[in-house]
């Protein structure tokens, strides 16, 4: 099983150079090619049907690349091809998500901001922890690095002052025996994830805990002069910040999803609107500080790995509203009541473990009862894959028909 491996890199003054010398080439091309397309994009909509121009392809931008830009501007030749072949590649990927309305427009890329390139060619792991790419040579890394499997291409990013490549890695899945059959995940704000067992893990809250001294650096940021060594400074502690806060959300998400993936046999979550829950502006920096769509994507590839089935449970199923008693359906509850209370049976419990445990009711019908169809498609893989028999995704049709 592929998966992306990441890792920081050891890199001296001249490296360091060369690393921002093929980042810089690499966020030219795609500004220069971006900037062409909505050119192009412009033009059509002005001129009549028969001098409309056809949009480009990676191919076309890259030949006018080398007609157009590399003869006026010789450092191009001063790094790989790959890294301006590649940001090409991306931004009409990018274009093509687009007009899919997959994704948003893109936009212009700014130096400083999620700098990266990706390189192809002569790839090789020498050693524990060196590998050799294209021009820069020879990269030594923190991490021990595998020689079983060699990459065909690398990416190089940075993150504030620091450096990282990333490639893909041929990973064994190593079943694990599971403690518990079924457990139902509910994700909340107040407490990051609660368990059917009655188990509640809390968030880490990073963003939270640093957003006053956040806030200070970006003052900071703002009063000193444009262009100025003092204004870098500042400009590099706020990403800092900002590196960690991210990592420390990280770490707690990859701890709980390895252990639920580990411990569980299978594992029930919902299908959460993360886009649409974060349009409510008093909750917006609390959902995002959880990290629900990461909470899922790393359930779903580490549910292959050890073998445990996940279920994600259509968005719309009133999971909050559900008495995990009687199965009787509440009109109305309001965010800010956290006991749930039912008018039939009189059972008052948390509604999140409430939630939980009608979750993990589903999560018992469904492995039980629903056979995985390999050859249908479904929203979690992307188009022209399969999908995999440990994910399968329940719509509110099947849930309505079959629990009720």
């Amino acid at each position: 099983m592929l998966l992306g491996f990441k890792t920081q890199l050891k890199v001296n003054l001249t490296q360091r150079q060369k690393l921002a010398r093929h980042a810089g080439v690499a966020r030219h091309a795609y500004n220069w090619g971006h900037g062409l397309c909505l050119g192009i994009l412009s033009h059509n909509a002005a001129c009549r049907p028969d001098e409309k121009i056809k949009f480009p392809t990676a191919i076309d931008l890259h030949k006018w690349l080398n007609k157009l830009v590399k003869l006026e501007n010789l450092w191009y030749y001063e790094v790989s091809k790959c890294a301006p072949q590649y940001a090409l590649r991306h931004l009409a990927q990018a274009w093509q998500d687009c007009f899919k309305k997959k994704k948003s427009r893109p936009k212009f890329k700014k130096k400083g901001r999620q700098d990266s390139f990706t390189l192809d060619g002569t790839i090789k792991i020498l050693s524990e922890n060196k590998i050799q790419v294209p021009v820069i040579e020879i990269l030594k890394t923190y991490e021990r690095l595998s020689g079983n499997y060699q990459p065909k291409n690398v990416t190089i990013s940075r993150e504030a002052d620091r450096w990282f490549i990333s490639f893909k890695i041929d990973v064994n899945v190593t079943p694990t025996e599971k403690k518990t059959d079924v457990v139902g995940i509910d994700l909340g704000i107040k407490a990051l994830a609660t368990l059917s067992t009655g188990v509640s893990i809390e968030g880490i809250k990073a963003y939270k805990k640093h957003s006053n001294k956040l806030a200070r650096l970006q003052r900071q940021v703002s009063r000193k002069s444009l262009g100025s060594a003092n204004r870098k400074k500042s400009q590099l502690q706020v990403q800092k910040l900002h590196r960690k806060i991210a990592n420390l959300r990280k770490d707690t998400l990859h701890k709980l999803t390895l252990q639920s993936c580990k411990n569980h046999a299978v594992n029930v979550i919902e299908n959460l609107n993360g886009s649409g829950m974060m349009a409510n502006h008093k909750l917006a920096k609390s959902i995002a500080d959880m990290g629900f769509y990461e909470f899922r994507r790393q359930m779903e590839y580490k549910s292959q790995i050890y073998g445990s089935q996940l279920i994600i449970v259509d968005r719309f199923y009133p999971s909050s509203k559900i008495c995990s008693n009687c199965g009787s359906i509440k009109d109305s509850l309001l965010l800010s009541e956290r006991l749930f209370g039912c008018d039939h049976c009189h059972l008052k419990i948390d509604r999140d473990l409430n939630a939980a445990k009608n979750l993990e009711k589903i999560g018992r019908a469904t492995a039980k009862l629903t056979p995985v169809d390999k050859s249908e498609q479904t929203p979690l893989v992307e188009a022209g894959s399969k999908i995999d028999s440990n994910v399968l995704f329940i719509k509110l049709s099947d849930l309505m028909g079959k629990f009720g």
